[in-house]
């Protein structure tokens, strides 16, 4: 133990060494100048010193250019990055250099880094034909403290096992800590210490979130793990409390009047929070008047405000399979702010006139005051397209019709369909899923987005065009990146097995043949594997201040203005858009530009815990069907073995490649596939086999299928 201890230091100490070394340009010091750069005064410390310079010289890591010398032979000996934990406890640190290499770092030489972490790395001499291997010498930032998990306690001391699968330790609670929890309740537990040589960390409990396996403990758990709060603090709810229903004069000074104009709103039949409206008009010269109201939430929500400072951590509602968690407090989202039928609510809007042919002929932006005339729900709207009768049946097949024309325009121009399969869960009243279907989207939600749509990308495009160079006013766009083509190549082998055609040559092209594709995949049992696949080549949507395109959507700028209730950027564009409508100067961009990767940061969180809530659903649905056997299609091949997609009902489990018992089975990575190394049997990705469900851990929300073979 102490040997590897000292090894530790060692490495500590060149790495301190190698910073002095950089910091000086890399030029030659000896070791007393390198002492005192360290502040280190004593003999003994100032003889290690030289010793670990000597020892390492001939180890390759530090010159000695002339006697009593010493440089960096390669500035490159540490990198910073994220730790990136396998299954078996070793990690590959991801470089924040892109063009670097992975990593490798064993378990024993990662010195409590954990999943995520930043650390600094130092880099081992490459031996041939081996990875980039190296030792954590320091941890920068932890990616978290706090994990969810089950406690068991014993008359001693008490361990909770955490959920999160990469969190490969137990956590250590003195029964001192406890907070009250009782043996078998989910817990959330916050790291207090780690000593070096410690195997476990030291921890204590800081929520009890309730019995393992209940519905809304698990929920909780799910929130929680990803960082997001389960309540709004006092202060915020008081703030939102005092803020008044009735609209006041003041309220409307400046406001375009809409109350006598139809409007309504069309959203999903379970929603509480409209935030968008939509008013229609025929003009006098045969054109159509149309205003897209977006719900006024920057009148109510005030610049570092209570209000203001928890919409902003958050930055984002969190939707999970059965419950939302707002950005605001109901107050606002459901209340205040929402553009409920029948009474007059401040908004802030798009509003243009089209002609027949769905062509702009003018556009205007500002601050609005509607009265909703009808709430329809999607379906009650898709009956009103589908048997052209009901409320408002003139005002929804136009605006369909034209929904219809902006749609083509936009594909023509090189937009991608993604249309991605959603899981929904039918539950009873415990919450439990008593079934799975997959949510239609029909002309009903495609005739909103497209008017959603077409606000977004104006809002955008009137900012834009407003400055230029020095002269450019700061904004939050919508940003996506054009694929990486070797992703995309890799999709496009892929897509090739099922018969469908990548055409590379250029942006337009892919674009193309990507919702040719689309298109025919669409019910087709291999749908949603391959839009998931499509979707994971594609880059990223961001949120940035620079004026960037949006490759998905073929527009050349594009912002999110229609939600304000639910996304922090849209509030922030209805400043934006509203300092700059009153002639006010450009705000600091370096401000934006950090709330603006906060909002893509949390975006990220938000969907990575929807994904788990529906993970758990789908686990907790095949635990009653434990035995039960089903056609699926691989989705996703590993080292350690295969993921399928049941087609029936969406649920996705693995197929561990030790439990194929005909054969001995390896991950041919290059061509997507498992092979038994004695008969050559494959198994590729997009293969239909059979599966039976061997076993569900509810708490990792993880499902093992077992092949069935004929």
């Amino acid at each position: 133990m102490a040997k590897k201890k000292s090894s530790h230091l060692e490495l500590v100490l060149i790495q301190l060494i190698s910073d002095v070394l950089e910091k000086n340009g890399n030029g030659a010091l000896n070791y007393k100048q390198v002492s005192a750069k360290l502040n280190i005064t004593d003999p003994a410390g100032k003889e290690t010193i030289l010793e670990v310079l000597k020892e390492q010289s001939r180890k390759g890591i530090f010159l000695e250019p002339e006697k009593g010398k010493f440089k960096l032979k390669d500035l490159k000996t540490f990198i910073i990055g994220k730790v990136d934990m396998t299954a078996d406890g070793s990690a590959f640190v991801v470089p924040e250099d892109e063009f670097e290499k992975d990593i490798f770092v064993s378990a024993r030489k990662l010195h409590n880094a954990l999943n995520g972490d930043t650390v600094k790395v130092y880099i081992y001499a490459k031996k041939s034909g081996r990875k980039n291997e190296g030792e954590v010498v320091e941890i920068i930032t932890r990616a978290k403290t706090d994990f969810i998990g089950v406690i068991k306690i014993s008359d001693r001391f008490a361990f909770v096992n955490i959920d999160d699968r990469k969190m490969l330790h137990d956590i250590f609670v003195p029964l001192s800590d406890l907070n009250g929890a009782k043996n078998g309740q989910k817990v959330q537990v916050s790291i207090t210490d780690w000593p070096e040589g410690v195997k476990n960390p030291i921890g204590k409990v800081t929520t009890i979130l309730g019995e393992q396996g209940e519905n809304n403990t698990e929920m909780n758990a799910i929130l929680a793990q990803f960082g997001f709060p389960l309540v709004f603090p006092p202060e915020v709810e008081k703030e939102a409390n005092a803020i008044p229903e009735e609209i006041t004069a003041a309220d409307l000074k400046g406001r375009k009047d809409f109350r006598e104009t139809v409007t309504f709103t069309i959203d999903p039949v379970d929603a509480k929070d409209f935030d968008d409206a939509i008013s229609f008009k025929t003009l006098p010269n045969g054109n159509f008047e149309i205003g897209v109201h977006i719900a006024d939430v920057s009148h109510y929500v005030i610049p570092n405000s209570h209000l203001d400072k928890e919409a902003y951590s958050r930055a984002t509602s969190v939707y999970l399979v059965d419950r939302v968690i707002p950005m605001l407090p109901e107050r606002l989202s459901n209340g205040v702010c929402s553009l409920r039928p029948n009474e007059d609510k401040l908004c802030f809007a798009a509003v243009f006139e089209l002609d027949k042919e769905a062509n702009i002929i003018t556009e205007w932006f500002g601050r609005t005051v509607i009265h909703s005339n009808r709430r329809f729900s999607y379906e009650e709207a898709q009956e009103v397209i589908e048997t052209k009768a009901g409320d408002y049946t003139d005002e929804i097949l136009k605006l369909n019709e034209l929904a219809y024309i902006l749609r083509d325009r936009k594909f023509k121009n090189g937009a991608i369909s993604f249309e991605s399969t959603e899981v929904k869960f039918k539950l009873d009243d415990t919450g439990k899923p008593i079934g799975v279907y997959v949510k239609e989207r029909k002309d009903a939600h495609k005739l909103i987005e497209d008017f959603m749509l077409l606000a977004n990308k104006k809002v955008a495009e009137f900012i834009a065009k407003k400055g230029k160079g020095k002269q450019k006013y700061t904004f939050v766009y919508r940003s996506h990146d054009s694929p990486n083509l070797e992703n995309l190549g890799n999709f496009a082998l892929f897509a090739a097995r099922f018969g469908y055609k990548i055409n590379m040559k250029s942006d337009k092209e892919i674009a193309k043949s990507l919702n040719y594709l689309m298109e025919d995949v669409e019910g087709k049992k291999e749908q949603n594997v391959l839009t998931q696949l499509a979707i994971r080549s594609m880059a990223k949507a961001v949120y940035t201040t620079k004026k960037t395109s949006h490759y998905g959507l073929a527009f050349d700028h594009y912002t999110h203005f229609t939600s304000p209730i639910r996304r922090y950027p849209d509030v922030m564009v209805h400043r934006l858009l509203a300092a700059y409508l009153n002639n006010e100067k450009s705000a600091n961009e370096e401000e934006y530009e950090i709330a603006a990767s906060h909002s893509s940061t949390m975006e990220k969180r938000a969907a990575d815990a929807e994904r788990a809530s529906i993970k758990y659903k789908q686990a907790e649905y095949l635990e009653e069907n434990i035995g039960n056997t089903f056609m699926g299609l691989i989705s996703g091949v590993t080292e350690w073995g295969m993921y399928v997609e049941i087609i029936e009902n969406k649920c996705e489990g693995m197929i561990r490649l030790r439990d194929i018992s005909d054969d001995f089975y390896v991950l041919d990575e290059k061509n997507y596939c498992i092979v038994g190394q004695r008969k050559k049997k494959k198994y590729q990705l997009g293969d239909e086999v059979k599966v039976k469900v061997k076993k569900v851990d509810l708490a990792k929300r993880q499902i093992d299928f077992i092949l069935v073979q004929d």
